[in-house]
């Protein structure tokens, strides 16, 4: 069992009054169960079980999560297991009331076992002036606690060759049948407490071994409650039961003689409402911790007001999750499909359109299907059974669509058929729609050609992500070297300078001392030259350094950009190697959130998916981010994955906000015009998905 401050914890008893099918939550790693998420103590169970304050008590490794210290627990539990029988009484009794550290004890019991041997065990015994592996056949005790052996002599392929009965002294053993770090775990799992050391009842009873403390242990410890505590404690228990007495008999000061044996023992506090405050103060919040368990606090910063997202979808509620789900597909993999990418908006439209061979649509599903006929599947195995020809046009997509529907036999769906054999798809429910969409795509995933593109992708992507780090790594290299480069110019020139001060002093020195009387008017001019050409070096290096100095920002100016351009087209060619869409994150009720670049918009979605909404203005984006609490798990990592983004969400709301107005002014400039010259419907933006051409479509 995992300690908790060194200590044991005990788990929470299972309820005894459930009925049968009613719904609880269960803690996985430790069985425990709860009636309901919020209420009860499954989420504070949960979140002190993943933090890394937990123990393992048999190797006493530290930091680890509640499920960690178990694992760790079972994998030192099973080399335990190999430890030899023949020598846990030895140990045991070793071990028992012993008053050694840990490392002390493991020494001592290392070197009694030195000389124990065993029955069987192979090891190198003195014979003829040499050494000779040998095994032991028979331990023969004798007299004056003397112990020999009888040993059987074995050559180079373990054959006997002979018998010998040795005394210890001439045997030497290779090694211990087990190590340091068993031998460790062993004692922290056979005992219940430390210094000293107590074994747990039932394996001392198992092995006679005693469980009285010595003579020299009595008078310093007492067991309580199955532990061996000092005695220190047991006069701290009697002096509390004392004072509960005391005050109910009303009296509430202490006894002289107390009071002088709390002070000699350090143990008196300065009042009782000190004490109190000590035992109740409350241990800092290490955050983060789960969204749930938060409260506000006093230093929390000013939270927004969380906006309320847009629910104006065109498709029920319940259909927004398989909507997103084969779109993103679409538009992720349109190469791979030969299908020419559209938007969120106009495949919503389409897929609540009444029109039974809107382009878009028949495009979409005819991609699908010609995929599965390349596959040389069992969809292409039915086409052949019934004579279909391999091209899809606009009239045999349906024919092609039931042929799938019957192959996967999906009762919701087989009852489709005759309406599209009737050519009414149109009429469909948009649940029924989204559904055959997405049964196409769990076909297409399992294809061979699907499957060695996404390979393809991956390789792709270790690639790229490979080459940006490298290329960060030289990077940083550089940086190193030529923070390095300029600490050695600025060190030689700040040495130039002091030189050149020098002899310019040491030309003034001289120019001042001499005799005005000695010296002809050359030699003053020649001091003076000498004593400028002192300053000129310094001077000119200063000027030729301050003159490169713009030369060099606008250099490293440009060559960050560089690298900076670099980064952000290894990050979006990563990104085109699309894998799999995950969310940006959850919130404290665990609403995920997702963002698709190709839309423009962050879609919410419920915990569970039944309800739907979205931001699509910066705004909105704003507002939100600044709601969220930073304390709790979920919303960190939310608001970092949001603050990591943000630039590249921002500018695919703003031109999605652009777009939309561009739209507005569009249909309200269709809405005036006269009567009399009215535009085609197809010129109208709302119904610009009737337009679609796939300019990907194979010939």
């Amino acid at each position: 069992m995992p300690l908790l401050k060194r200590k044991p914890y005990v788990l929470s008893e299972l309820p005894t009054d459930l009925k049968p099918r009613q719904h609880v939550y269960q803690i996985r790693f430790t069985r425990e169960i709860f009636r309901d998420y919020e209420t009860s103590e499954y989420l504070t169970k949960i979140n002190l079980y993943r933090q890394r304050v937990w123990t393992c008590k048999v190797t006493a490794k530290t930091n680890l999560t509640y499920e960690e210290a178990l694992i760790s627990e079972l994998n030192a539990t099973e080399k335990i297991q190999q430890f030899p029988n023949e020598l846990v009484p030895l140990v045991l009794q070793t071990v028992q009331f012993s008053m050694l550290t840990l490392k002390d004890l493991v020494n001592t019991i290392t070197e009694k076992l030195q000389y124990h041997l065993l029955e069987g065990e192979e090891l190198y015994g003195k014979r003829d002036d040499g050494v000779c592996l040998c095994q032991i056949m028979k331990v023969l005790a004798e007299g004056d606690n003397r112990t020999r052996y009888e040993v059987a002599w074995l050559d180079k392929d373990k054959k006997g060759i002979g018998t010998a009965v040795v005394n210890v002294e001439d045997l030497i053993r290779k090694r211990l049948p087990f190590t340091r770090e068993v031998l460790k775990s062993f004692i922290r799992e056979s005992t219940n407490q430390n210094v000293p050391w107590v074994l747990h009842d039932k394996l001392a009873q198992e092995h006679g071994i005693s469980t009285d403390p010595p003579e020299e242990l009595r008078s310093k410890y007492f067991f309580k409650d199955g532990y061996l505590v000092t005695n220190k404690k047991k006069r701290k228990i009697e002096d509390d039961k004392q004072n509960i007495m005391e005050t109910r008999n009303g009296q509430v000061g202490k006894s002289k003689k107390k009071v002088e044996r709390e002070k000699s023992e350090g143990l008196v506090m300065e009042n009782s409402a000190e004490k109190e405050d000590f035992e109740l103060k409350e241990e800092p919040i290490n955050y983060p911790i789960d969204d749930l368990l938060v409260q506000p606090g006093p230093d929390d910063p000013v939270f927004t007001d969380r906006p309320s997202p847009s629910r104006d979808f065109t498709v029920p509620m319940d259909c927004i999750g398989d909507l997103l789900m084969v779109w993103d597909f679409v538009s992720s993999f349109g190469r791979l499909l030969h299908l020419f990418s559209f938007s969120l908006q106009d495949f919503e439209n389409a897929i609540c359109h009444k029109d039974s061979n809107l382009i878009i649509i028949v495009e979409t599903y005819s991609a699908f299907l010609r995929l599965l006929i390349k596959d040389d599947g069992q969809y292409f195995a039915v086409i052949e059974e019934k004579k279909r020809k391999p091209k899809i046009t606009i009239i045999t997509w349906t024919e092609y669509l039931c042929d799938f529907l019957e192959m996967i036999e999906i009762p919701e769906l087989s009852s489709c058929i005759p309406t599209i054999k009737r050519g009414h798809y149109g009429l469909l429910e948009t649940q029924a729609k989204l559904g055959i969409f997405r049964e196409l795509i769990t076909q297409v995933i399992a294809t061979d050609l699907f499957r060695k593109k996404l390979d393809g992708y991956i390789e792709e992507r270790q690639t790229l992500a490979a080459t940006k780090r490298g290329e960060a790594i030289e990077e940083g290299r550089k940086k190193r070297e030529e923070k390095e480069r300029l600490k050695a110019e600025s060190a030689v020139l700040q040495e130039t300078n002091e030189h050149g001060l020098e002899n310019a002093n040491t030309g003034d020195d001289a120019l001042g001392n001499s005799n005005g009387k000695n010296i002809s008017k050359k030699q003053k001019v020649d001091a003076k030259v000498q004593s400028e050409s002192g300053k000129d070096p310094s001077e000119k290096e200063a000027n030729k350094m301050t003159l490169q100095q713009p030369r060099a920002d606008k250099k490293e100016a440009s060559e960050q950009k560089n690298v900076e351009q670099r980064r952000e087209y290894l990050q979006r060619e990563i990104d085109k190697r699309f894998i799999r869409k995950e969310p940006l994150g959850k919130d404290r009720d665990y609403n995920r959130y997702w963002f698709f670049r190709r839309d423009g918009r962050i879609f919410v979605e419920s915990p569970d998916s039944k309800q739907w909404g979205y931001y699509s203005t910066k705004e909105e984006l704003d507002a939100f981010k600044g709601s969220l609490n930073r304390k709790g798990m979920r919303e960190r990592a939310l608001q970092k994955q949001l603050d990591k983004s943000y630039d590249k969400i921002c500018m695919e709301l703003q031109k999605r906000s652009k777009d939309v107005a561009q739209k507005i002014a569009m249909e309200e400039a269709v809405l005036r015009r006269s009567t009399r010259v009215r535009a085609p419907p197809r010129d109208n933006p709302a119904v610009a998905f009737l337009k679609y051409v796939n300019k990907w479509k194979e010939d």
